[in-house]
């Protein structure tokens, strides 16, 4: 995410290869001073990428290969959610949930539409993530702009199909990623068709089928509507409210806020198919209980 847009509460190279990390690697024999060193041993770190409020994100490379990398620094004191791991330590759940997707990638490197976790030090003060950096690549926010500042339909269906599809299968793995927005989708533009690629999991959490969360984290202006009224909300209705507002943003000019369009002043392309229009009535809807599930998205004919 790049400065100045909404704040949450390159070179074509080999794809890179996950540092296999021995498990005690983070154990006080290991200080942060010889982590630190570690780090600075194994990657460049280049230009100011974004940041939010969890943390700033850098470009890098590898110093063994030259493959483009993502370094993400993180004080401890804005670390937002922590969970226990296995060593009994409390850890990021940012670490946690992206050592779960490595964990269980079906394929290598660059195979999956979540970016990979390549490498991470823990410094004291602050934690280093080494994450994949597609390339090229640029974020749906800014792909939208260059666009002219919306998409048509048929591409923005190319993208919402493995959007949906990518939610889902973190769903399946009982991750609640929480922040799914057009400055955390990145598009690689390296070929016809636009791939897609999850970022920043800093606000995710692991989710259980029927949790209820009443401490909202996210981008305010997405809130969705159960958060106002019922102060309260569950994982798979508030990631469909999301599918809409990506969709929303995707096929109108200007970004979506959600009291505008729960006082019924946001503006809707009269121009969209039928098909469409459903898909982001749907992704809509005030009352979460009335959202389709992730899987009912996928089945949806708008995406047939």
């Amino acid at each position: 995410m790049k400065d100045g847009k909404r704040k949450s509460a390159g070179d074509s190279k080999e794809p890179p290869r996950r540092k296999k990390r021995d498990k005690t690697k983070h154990s006080a024999q290991n200080s942060a001073a010889d982590q630190r060193r570690e780090f600075q041993a194994r990657y460049v770190e280049e230009h100011h990428l974004g940041g939010g409020g969890c943390g700033a994100v850098f470009a890098g490379y590898r110093i063994t290969d030259h493959c483009p990398v993502a370094i993400k620094h993180i004080p401890k004191d804005r670390i937002p959610i922590k969970v226990t791991g296995e060593n009994g330590k409390r850890v990021s759940v940012e670490v946690a949930i992206m050592l779960k997707l490595a964990a269980e990638a079906d394929g290598p490197v660059g195979t999956s539409a979540p970016v990979s976790l390549l490498d991470w030090f823990d410094l004291g003060t602050e934690l280093i993530l080494v994450l994949e950096r597609p390339v090229p690549a640029v974020d749906l926010h800014d792909y939208i702009t260059e666009n002219g500042g919306c998409l048509p339909e048929e591409k923005a269906k190319v993208i919402l199909k493995q959007l949906v599809d990518a939610a889902k299968d973190l769903e399946d793995k009982h991750i609640f990623h929480r922040d799914i927005k057009s400055e955390n989708i990145l598009i690689e533009t390296g070929s016809d068709v636009p791939r897609v690629r999850i970022i920043d999991f800093g606000l995710s959490c692991f989710a259980k089928e029927r949790s209820v969360y009443r401490l909202f984290y996210g981008t305010p202006i997405h809130t969705p509507p159960e958060c106002y009224g019922r102060k309260k909300y569950r994982a798979g209705p508030t990631t469909v409210w999301q599918m809409g507002v990506v969709l929303y943003e995707a096929l109108h000019v200007g970004d979506f806020d959600t009291m505008t369009f729960l006082q019924k002043e946001l503006k809707f392309n009269k121009d969209l198919s039928p098909h469409c229009r459903n898909f982001l009535d749907a992704c809509l809807t005030n009352v979460p209980e009335k959202r389709p599930t992730l899987g009912d998205l996928q089945l949806h004919p708008w995406l047939r």
